[in-house]
């Protein structure tokens, strides 16, 4: 690994990056937090504009688009492609294989789990009570489950679920927990039916089924 010392911060990056000569790697928080360690593992793309603080751990094959910020305390893992123009706040937990499209706001201390998609324009909030005096207190974005496809320009409130394969529609407002399977939309969001009830829209079709692996029990079904 690569490795550059700034004052008490430590910068580790696996070999085979790829890093614009503009981004910022290491940027120090205004917050005090307890490890400076940037950590960012093998193959990462992280292009031009891009701002990465310090603090966070982040795995191998980090794609960023241009003037993506990630921000500090966060634990990102594998796989995890972030288009342009995007943040993710601090303190947030990003499994394998999500996709966070552009223009994508990721609130502190939310929770992504694995193979997650968030489409052009998500929001996503975490302040319940915006303008309390001890609003800091109580923040804490959704919990995102696996598999779970969030639709352009969905907003997401703090503290809900959006279970496991969920699919939410274009332009949603999600405001009450959204079962395992369930596609919803609307404003607020309702739920409409399940996602392996879904068809392919072309005659004749592309696909049996837009989601396979979520139809019969999580088992693909061609």
């Amino acid at each position: 690994m690569s490795l550059r010392s700034v004052e008490s911060q430590l910068i580790l990056i696996g070999s085979g990056a790829l890093i614009d000569p503009t981004a910022e790697l290491g940027e120090c928080p205004v917050r005090n937090i307890a490890d400076l360690h940037l950590i960012i593992g093998e193959q990462a793309v992280i292009r031009s504009g891009c701002v990465v603080y310090a603090g966070s751990t982040i795995g191998a094959h980090l794609s960023l688009g241009h003037h993506v910020v990630i921000r500090e305390e966060n634990r990102i893992g594998n796989h995890v492609s972030v288009w342009g123009n995007s943040t993710i706040d601090y303190g947030c937990i990003i499994g394998d294989r999500v996709k966070i499209h552009t223009s994508v706001y990721v609130a502190q201390f939310t929770v992504i789990e694995d193979d997650v998609f968030l489409a052009p324009g998500v929001i996503i909030a975490n302040d319940p009570h915006p303008g309390c005096p001890r609003a800091r207190e109580c923040m804490r974005g959704p919990l995102i489950k696996k598999g779970a496809q969030i639709g352009v320009n969905a907003t997401l409130v703090p503290f809900i679920t959006i279970g496991e394969y969920a699919l939410v529609g274009a332009g949603s407002v999600v405001t009450r927990d959204v079962p395992d399977r369930a596609v919803v939309y609307g404003n607020p969001a309702r739920v409409v039916g399940r996602i392996e009830e879904l068809t392919c829209l072309f005659d004749p079709p592309l696909v049996m089924k837009p989601y396979p692996s979520c139809s019969e029990g999580g088992k693909d079904v061609q």
